[in-house]
Formats: C-alpha cells, sequence, structure tokens
C-alpha cells in the first residue's frame, strides 16, 4: 500500500506538472512574465534539478543530470543570470519522463533510511513524497505564470 501511495502522489504531480507546462504557448517558454524572476523552461528544468537532488543526493545514490543544470536551474538561480544555452524544451521534458522511471526503479527501497536532512524526511520514500510537494507548489507558481504570459 505504501509503495502504490508513494508513486501515486509523484506520478499525478508530475503528469500534471507536464501537462501543464505544455500548454504554454512555444513562443512564450522562454519570456519572463512581468512580476518573475524567470521563465517558464526555468522551472521545468528547476523541478528536474530538484527532483534529483531531493531524490537521489539526499539518498545517497548517484546523479545522473550534467553538472551545468545546477548553475542553470538550482535554488536562487534565475534566467538572468545564465552565461550559457540551456538545454533544449524537449530535452528538458524527457528528462523529466526518464526521471520518473529512475525513481520507480527505487520501489524496493522506500524504506531504506536516508541521513539527516532539511526535508526531515526519514527514509526514500519520503524523499520521493517531498518531491510530490515540490511539484504541487511548481503547479501553481507556473499556472500563474501561462496565464500572465497569455495576456501579454
Amino acid at each position: 500500500m505504501r509503495e502504490e501511495f508513494v508513486f501515486h502522489s509523484f506520478n499525478k504531480q508530475q503528469d500534471a506538472f507536464i501537462d501543464l507546462v505544455n500548454k504554454c504557448p512555444i513562443d512564450k517558454r522562454n519570456v519572463v512574465p512581468t512580476g518573475f524572476e524567470t521563465n517558464l523552461l526555468w522551472h521545468v528544468g528547476h523541478v528536474l534539478v530538484v527532483t534529483e537532488f531531493h531524490v537521489f543526493c539526499l539518498a545517497d545514490l548517484p546523479r545522473v543530470l550534467p553538472e551545468n543544470y545546477q548553475n542553470l536551474f538550482a535554488y536562487r538561480t534565475k534566467t538572468s543570470d545564465w552565461t550559457e544555452e540551456p538545454p533544449t524544451w524537449e530535452l528538458i521534458i524527457a528528462q523529466l519522463k526518464e526521471q520518473r522511471y529512475l525513481i520507480h526503479e527505487l520501489k524496493d527501497k522506500l524504506e531504506v533510511p536516508v541521513k539527516e536532512n532539511f526535508l526531515k524526511a526519514d527514509n526514500i520514500g519520503e524523499l520521493i513524497l517531498s518531491t510530490s510537494e515540490h511539484l504541487a507548489t511548481h503547479i501553481g507558481v507556473v499556472s500563474a505564470m501561462i496565464k500572465i504570459l497569455k495576456d501579454e
């Protein structure tokens, strides 16, 4: 039952996030809307990077994303600070989908304890659930961004 709950929560939030961001007009994905510091591409990359950090790094598992993603999408970064070209929309969306499979491969490790962390997670299952909460937050932000972008 726990495995079902963890993966259902994660899949539901990730599906909702990907569906939502793909509704943004292609020509607006790199536009920073009024009142924001980042564009939609940043949010998609940020979700990818933070998911890797929350689940894999905090569980002492290997990272798979390129190192430069940290400079582009980590906490406290913004698009105006980019000194290199970010990956394409299609690549980041594909990496999000691939990340889901990597997370699902952890199904037999949900109860494995993790070191003390800022998320207060005790095991890998709780790390995955924290990622679901992070996705939910970005769904709200991205919804607002898309509404503004469509009106601009």
